[in-house]
């Protein structure tokens, strides 16, 4: 696990830097549970509590992700060949499947919906997940059948694989533990007087719409 703590710490730097372009205003409300956050480890390690936005907790949350992922991919290069191979084979059909409007997205972005929802009687000309596909290549290379010694190889690299990610996952939680006072400092400082200022605008809203007097 060399390096996770300063890998960690970098993240956490790039995601302070992030948060003050953030704006409550211009997030938006998610129809589906994000399978990255909810449960999370890394959010119990960071600190976050419910009333933190997902969008800000989600760029975290998608950084750390990422440390993990590429601990796991250097991993798998150097001591996995087999599952190594069918992942390079696995890319390498990905590649010729199209347009994927969901790929090369900065980490606070990966895993959200790619369109916003669309307003009643408004529908959108296109969207970007109908784009999906476009340019699609027919030259793919079939797939070689695995005999069943090479499936049961295959199963026992999958598993030193999970190990691996267990354990960075692991690591990494414990190094964000570190920073658990640099992001409530950002929190308090960023987030919570947008809440505050949200919370306050839509009481006045309230109180704007209550009769001033009279019965009617």
């Amino acid at each position: 696990m060399d390096g996770i703590d300063g890998r960690v710490r970098g993240a956490v730097d790039v995601w302070l830097r992030w948060l003050p372009r953030w704006q409550i205003g211009t997030a938006r409300p998610r129809t589906r549970i994000c399978r990255k956050c909810t449960g999370s480890p890394i959010a119990s390690a960071a600190g976050f509590g419910p009333d933190v936005p997902h969008p800000v907790q989600h760029a975290l949350i998608g950084r750390m992700s990422a440390i993990v992922e590429d601990a796991v991919d250097d991993y798998t290069a150097k001591n996995l060949p087999l599952l190594h191979r069918e992942l390079e084979r696995a890319a390498a059909r990905k590649r010729h499947a199209g347009y994927q409007p969901a790929e090369g997205l900065s980490p606070e972005f990966q895993g959200l919906d790619v369109d916003p929802q669309p307003q009643d009687g408004s529908p959108f000309l296109f969207t970007l997940e109908g784009l999906a596909g476009t340019g699609a290549s027919s030259d793919t290379v079939p797939r070689e059948p695995l005999s069943d010694e090479a499936k049961a190889a295959l199963r026992h690299e999958i598993e030193l694989s999970d190990e691996c990610a267990r354990a960075t996952g692991t690591a990494v939680c414990l190094a964000l533990i570190d920073h658990r006072p640099r992001i409530a400092e950002a929190v308090e400082r960023l987030v919570e007087p947008q809440i505050e200022a949200l919370v306050s605008d839509m009481f006045r809203g309230l109180d704007g719409d209550e009769p001033r007097g009279g019965l009617f």
